[in-house]
């Protein structure tokens, strides 16, 4: 009997890989949403998957993608008008109806959270659940390990780790485990996993501080010094790097969520014992900005010296800006009942 085929959308990114890679070791035939052909839409191809160019905000070429596909996996942009694209998606697999979709959520998700992001994955919850005929799965993993791996060229090469948590706690997941769980939901009867959320975690809770611990061992054994970091340098940091600002507003409110204990807890889903952090953070090390070569250590030092003299976001005139809506009563994850 022919398995059935699964459409993955965020293919190229983070979990939408490891979710393929997953799939296609299984044996099913996977379709994915690319938004251009190019470097990855061919690689892609090379695997044996059927790649489709369609817009995550277009209804018409997501239901042209979602013929003859049973199941799907939906991961939403990090991008102000999310809610568009989700609806679209919706729109469409109304039309198309797939049994099962595997939504990618928020552990935060909470419908008066101070983030736009935050809020919409709520509704966007609210919405998939109430496709008629569609079985729908939740995904709300926790903090994800790149997270706090976005400086570790800074750990690498001048011995410091910026803290934006303070002495908050989280079990980091790595994109890769959520992948594969996601792909399990995917290849497994609908009805198992229909109307259910579940909650992936790496396996230890640590603070940023045993975080900076597990880098020092990762980065070659030298000193790692943890170095608390207000939330106005991190405008400035995040601006220096390149870095959405709608990326890092959100992340200022989930670092205040992790400080409260919204985070606190480690969970287990599938039998395999899930990515350790360190496992993760040896990956980062190995890449080109975080290797310890005198250029990177000279561009390093440049950064990190020009860093408070940077012109950095201004978060709450930015959010003002764009206009995202307010909640009467704005409220933290770890506040909603």
């Amino acid at each position: 009997m022919a398995k059935p085929k699964i459409l993955v959308t965020g293919a190229t990114g983070g979990t939408g890989h490891p979710v393929i890679a997953e799939l296609l070791a299984k044996g099913f035939p996977v379709c994915a949403v690319v938004h251009k052909r190019d470097v990855r839409s061919e690689s892609l191809d090379r695997q044996g998957v059927e790649t489709v160019v369609a817009s995550l905000y277009d209804p018409d070429q997501l239901l042209d993608a979602l013929r003859g596909v049973q199941r799907a996996y939906f991961l939403p942009l990090i991008e102000p008008f999310m809610i568009q694209s989700a609806a679209a998606f919706a729109v469409a697999a109304r039309e198309a109806r797939p049994e099962h979709v595997v939504q990618m959520s928020q552990w935060g998700s909470h419908r008066a959270h101070p983030t736009a992001m935050t809020q919409q994955t709520w509704l966007v919850d609210n919405l998939f659940s109430s496709i008629p005929g569609v079985a729908h799965t939740i995904l709300n993993p926790g903090i994800f390990a790149h997270t706090f791996l976005r400086t570790i060229d800074f750990a690498a090469l001048l011995g410091i780790y910026r803290v934006i948590s303070g002495y908050g706690r989280a079990a980091p997941v790595s994109n890769e485990d959520t992948g594969r769980v996601a792909a399990v939901f995917l290849a497994d009867v609908p009805d198992k996993h229909a109307g259910k959320r579940y909650r992936p975690t790496g396996p230890q809770l640590l603070s940023a501080r045993e975080m900076a611990a597990v880098i020092a061992r990762a980065v070659g054994g030298h000193g790692v010094i943890p170095l608390n970091l207000p939330i106005w340098m991190l405008g400035k940091v995040a601006r220096q790097q390149g870095i959405d600002p709608y990326t890092i507003s959100c992340l200022r409110y989930y670092m205040e969520d992790m400080k409260r204990g919204t985070f606190d807890v480690v969970n287990e889903l599938t039998g395999a014992p899930a990515e350790s952090f360190e496992t993760t953070t040896r990956r980062y090390a190995a890449l080109p900005f975080a290797r310890q070569t005198l250029a990177n250590r000279l561009k390093a030092i440049v950064n990190f010296t020009l860093t408070p003299f940077y012109p950095g976001y201004h978060f709450d005139k930015w959010d003002r800006q764009k206009g995202f809506p307010v909640p009467r009563n704005a409220s933290l994850s770890i506040d909603d009942a």
